[in-house]
Order: structure tokens, then C-alpha cells, then sequence
């Protein structure tokens, strides 16, 4: 099997298998989240009793009960939730070595924004990912008693990684690289917080001691934490799809607004038990996101290619010349560029054909938003850009 068609089977897999655990786990976590919002204490229960809540579903009814376990209590078998966490996680950052951090990183570089080289961009990455969670890790255990300062601080860190990495990795790679520091946060709390939390309070319950609260309360802390960078994840994991924002000059103001977005629109939906209008406030919140992030777009808008109404009409040859010049070397069955998988979104401009087809996503890629070539790895000149453009309008009857 030669390397390119390896490299496309491994991706495949990767992708398969790191979806299936991330719906996996974040559904446990929706749900448990919702649960502890919705229990209900009985009348005269114990102090080991926390809440109960019934719930209907596949034709039949639940009784769960959250509580303490007395001493020596333990049952015979007791269901953990961590390996969707740990698959998750593992399969992610698989991903981002094979997409980003191989071939000599040149996904993570573009000069316009800043030149790096590939050791330096590899290193950007790693430090942001690793040592992201170890910065904190360590706040959240120095201050997590004062959870209003430990959240402003973990913001404001959280804001100055997505400033910097806009501004030293091309769009996508920043964007992929926040992603990854998310999920690294929210699979290392599993590791290094909840778990190890959950294995003190089985311990106790094995040795026929009761159960500290504070590991409870120290654990379902974190799994909050969680909870509320799902949404964020979740958006950081599609926005390669979306070049007009990864490649926007002001990209990390765009990020921040799905991120403030995102993160209150799980929390109406925490809430929505206990809010009588959590629908309009919703609706309100994605609307608002919605119009915020067309409006920075309308008002950062790179200036349209300019167009010379005196110049002689564009020849499919100038055309086709160009795009095995700048955009073949990507997308092709065959790419020179070893990094990329063959044809990117199954997007090919070998032929007359296919250039045809593809003519709106040229203009709007190319043309208006000029976020390709990826990077523009391949040096697109404004000439260039403008003999696409006119070639674009030719093609289009008049009105």
C-alpha cells in the first residue's frame, strides 16, 4: 500500500473512531449533568440520600437514585465512565500528529501570517496543547475554593492562547490547536481529577469508611468544567469547514464570539428546568451570535479583486495554467503536496469540466474570501487572482 492511500485509510479510521466515542462521551456527560440539575430529595431521606429523579424511556420506567454508600456497602458491579474519554482524546490527538504535526507541519505555517519553521511551529503546538492543561490544572487546584477569580483567570488565559495562536499558526491549525487544549482539559480532568476522585471514594467504601463529600465535590467541579467546553469543542472540531472565518483577519474575535455563544447556550439548556423562557432565551442567544459574527464579517471583509473592464477576455488555458500552477498541487488525485490527502473535499481541477463546476467555490474561495490557496502555500499572485476573477464574470450571463 503506498503512503498517501495509507495515510487517507488511517485518517478515515481515526475520524470514524474519534466520532463515535465523542458523541459517546458527551452524551454521558449531557446526561449526568442533567441529572444532578434535576434530582429531587425525598421527604425524610437520610444524609446519605442526594436525590432522585424518573425518567421514561424505551418502554419503560427508571428509578435513579444519587447517594452516599455506607460503609462496606459497595455492589458487586458498578459501571465506570471513562474509556469513551481516554478513546476520545487518544484518537484526537492521533489526528492532529497525522493532519498536523507530520509533514513537517506545514498545515500550522503560513507566512503571511507569521514565518515559522516547521520545528517552531511543532513546538507552538505542543506547548499550547500540553502545557495549556498544566497551567490550568495548577490554577484550578491553587484556587478552586475561589471559583469566581479561577474563572476569571483560566478566561483570560484561554483568551490570550486564542490571540496568540491566530496570530502565529495559519487559521485552521489555530483553531484545531484550541480545540485540541479543550479536549485535552476536559479528558485530563477525567484522568487526573474525577477518576482518581471516584477510585478514593470506592477505596473508603471498601474499607468500611464513609465517603468525604469534598472528593464529590472536588469531581463534579471538573465534570462542569466539562460540560460547559462542549459546545466550544464542538465548533472548534467543524470550523476547518468554514474558511471565511478560520481565515478572517480578526479570526480570533470570531472564535471568541461561538465561544461565548456556545458556552451560554449550554448553560440556558443547564437551566432550562428552573427557566420559565429558556426557549426565548435560546432562540435570543444563537440569533445573536448569529448576527454578531456577520457583522465582523461584513466590516473585515477583504477588499474584492479588482477588476480591469478594459482588459482582453480570459482564455480557458490562462485558467487552466493557473490552477496547475497554485491549486493542483492540492487538489489532484495525485497531490505534490505530500501533506494533504488526495482531492480535499473531493474537490479536483483537472479538467475544463471540473473547473466549471466548482466555478462558485472558486470565487467565493479564491476571489472574494482569498482563504485559497490553503494558506496560499502556493503563492497566488493578485494578477492571478484577477484573471480568475474576470474568468468568473465571463461565465455568468449578464444580470
Amino acid at each position: 500500500m503506498d503512503p498517501a492511500t495509507l495515510r487517507e485509510l488511517l485518517d478515515v479510521i481515526l475520524r470514524w473512531t474519534h466520532l463515535i466515542a465523542g458523541i459517546m462521551w458527551i452524551g454521558n456527560s449531557l446526561l449526568f449533568n442533567w441529572l444532578d440539575r434535576n434530582l429531587v430529595r425525598d421527604p425524610g431521606g437520610d444524609a446519605r440520600h442526594l436525590g432522585r429523579i424518573w425518567l421514561l424511556h424505551s418502554g419503560g420506567f427508571y428509578d435513579v437514585e444519587k447517594k452516599f454508600l455506607a460503609p462496606s456497602e459497595l455492589p458487586a458491579t458498578l459501571h465506570w465512565f471513562k474509556w469513551q474519554s481516554y478513546t476520545t482524546w487518544l484518537t484526537g490527538l492521533s489526528l492532529l500528529i497525522l493532519l498536523y504535526w507530520s509533514g513537517g507541519a506545514t498545515l500550522m505555517i503560513d507566512p503571511g501570517v507569521m514565518r515559522l519553521s516547521s520545528g517552531q511551529a511543532l513546538a507552538v503546538g505542543v506547548g499550547v496543547v500540553f502545557g495549556g492543561f498544566a497551567l490550568y490544572d495548577v490554577i484550578w487546584r491553587a484556587l478552586g475554593k475561589l471559583e469566581v477569580l479561577a474563572t476569571a483567570l483560566s478566561l483570560a488565559c484561554l483568551a490570550g492562547i486564542v490571540w496568540g495562536l491566530t496570530h502565529a499558526l495559519s487559521g485552521r491549525a489555530a483553531f484545531i490547536h484550541v480545540g485540541a487544549l479543550l479536549g485535552t482539559v476536559m479528558s485530563g480532568n477525567v484522568l487526573h481529577t474525577i477518576v482518581p476522585s471516584q477510585r478514593k471514594l470506592v477505596a473508603a467504601t471498601q474499607a468500611g469508611k464513609a465517603q468525604d463529600p469534598a472528593l464529590s465535590a472536588h469531581a463534579k467541579q471538573r465534570s462542569i468544567h466539562n460540560n460547559y467546553l462542549t459546545f466550544p469543542l464542538l465548533f472548534t472540531m467543524l470550523s476547518n469547514h468554514f474558511a471565511a472565518i478560520t481565515g478572517s483577519k480578526v479570526s480570533f474575535l470570531l472564535l471568541g464570539i461561538f465561544f461565548v455563544g456556545g458556552a451560554l447556550a449550554r448553560h440556558i439548556l443547564n437551566v432550562r428546568a428552573t427557566l420559565g423562557a429558556w426557549v426565548p432565551a435560546l432562540t435570543a442567544t444563537l440569533l445573536g451570535t448569529l448576527a454578531a459574527v456577520a457583522v465582523v464579517l461584513a466590516r473585515t471583509a477583504p477588499a474584492p479583486v479588482a477588476l480591469d473592464p478594459g482588459a482582453p477576455p480570459v482564455t480557458l488555458a490562462q485558467v487552466q495554467f493557473i490552477a496547475q500552477t497554485r491549486c493542483t498541487p492540492c487538489h489532484s488525485d495525485a497531490p505534490s503536496l505530500v501533506s494533504n490527502p488526495p482531492a480535499p473535499a473531493g474537490v479536483r481541477f483537472g479538467t475544463a469540466e471540473e473547473l466549471a463546476m466548482w466555478r462558485e467555490r472558486i470565487q467565493a474561495r479564491v476571489v472574494v474570501g482569498r482563504t485559497m490557496p490553503l494558506n496560499n502555500r502556493t503563492g497566488m499572485t493578485e494578477e492571478e487572482r484577477g484573471v480568475i476573477a474576470r474568468w468568473v464574470v465571463q461565465g455568468k450571463p449578464p444580470g
